[in-house]
């Protein structure tokens, strides 16, 4: 007889396969307990797919009541200035709190590429002597990205961005209503073996791109034989214009000794913070 039956035992019977559980429909759920839901999703995933899903689930993507839940929750300390400086909601028309969800324009950092991390991108140059080039920094720059700077040469190089507050989530209401500030900072060195010398220009502007309110500095030059030392230079805009719609950021610098390459004031860690003004 063969092995397998000698002994006498039976078969070994394989379990039977567990049901398939049935897919949760979510649209089955009544709106309000799907607000909730929907509101523990990322903002980015709600805009750029929840909102396709189907035209239910766009309107309540679009309704104001899901991004004040949002606030609510992660960002309770800005919800009564969103609430404040809301429109009257339109239907039809998404909720201007998503891209203010998704964005996070306030207290972050508005300018791209602050240190050179991604060489000359996000921002307009023009280059002078033998233009801008990305070194790492010879003293520490404190609370940068990196250690990084772009740094100038013999004849001045200019670096610029604009930023469209609208487009980093802002609305009109909310640059109009007195309850924000702009608060802009730059770092800016020399290497020890060459002076050099900076200048800053930032403007407020309104839809038109009119000058509605600057701040230029042009520190004393740094003199060759500096210990590499460098300078953080900063500016609050505190009682701002009604109609300012973006910023413009734009710096330049230079060596002292006309030196062929790159021994030009090293700058880095620029940044342009929206903050709301609580008390």
């Amino acid at each position: 007889m063969g092995a397998s039956a000698s002994r006498g035992r039976p078969a070994r019977v394989p379990p039977p396969e567990p049901e398939p559980e049935e897919a949760l429909d979510l649209s089955q759920l009544p709106p309000e307990l799907l607000l909730v839901v929907l509101s523990h999703v990322p903002p980015r995933t709600l805009l750029g797919c929840c909102r396709r899903v189907c035209r239910g689930w766009r309107a309540l993507v679009d309704c104001q009541a899901l991004w004040l839940l949002i606030l609510a929750r992660d960002h309770g300390v800005l919800l009564p200035l969103a609430r404040s400086c809301l429109p009257p909601a339109r239907d039809g028309r998404p909720s201007l709190l998503g891209r203010f969800c998704e964005r996070r324009p306030i207290g972050r950092n508005l300018i791209r590429n602050p240190c050179g991390q991604e060489g000359l991108r996000k921002w307009m140059v023009q280059h002078g002597g033998d233009g801008w080039v990305v070194e790492g920094n010879r003293s520490t720059v404190p609370g940068a990205p990196s250690q990084t700077c772009f740094v100038s040469s013999f004849s001045w190089c200019r670096k610029k961005q604009v930023l469209d507050l609208e487009e980093e989530g802002l609305w009109p209401e909310l640059l109009d209503s007195g309850k924000i500030e702009i608060c802009v900072s730059d770092w800016w060195g020399a290497r020890h073996d060459s002076g050099c010398m900076y200048r800053l220009l930032v403007q407020l502007l309104d839809a038109n791109q009119t000058v509605l309110d600057k701040f230029s500095a042009m520190p004393v030059p740094i003199q060759q034989w500096n210990n590499n030392v460098c300078f953080q230079v900063t500016h609050v805009f505190s009682n701002i214009k009604m109609g300012v719609r973006f910023v413009s950021f734009e710096h330049w610098g230079q060596d002292t000794q006309f030196w062929a390459g790159h021994y030009g004031a090293r700058v880095t860690n620029s940044s342009v913070v929206v903050r709301a003004r609580l008390s």
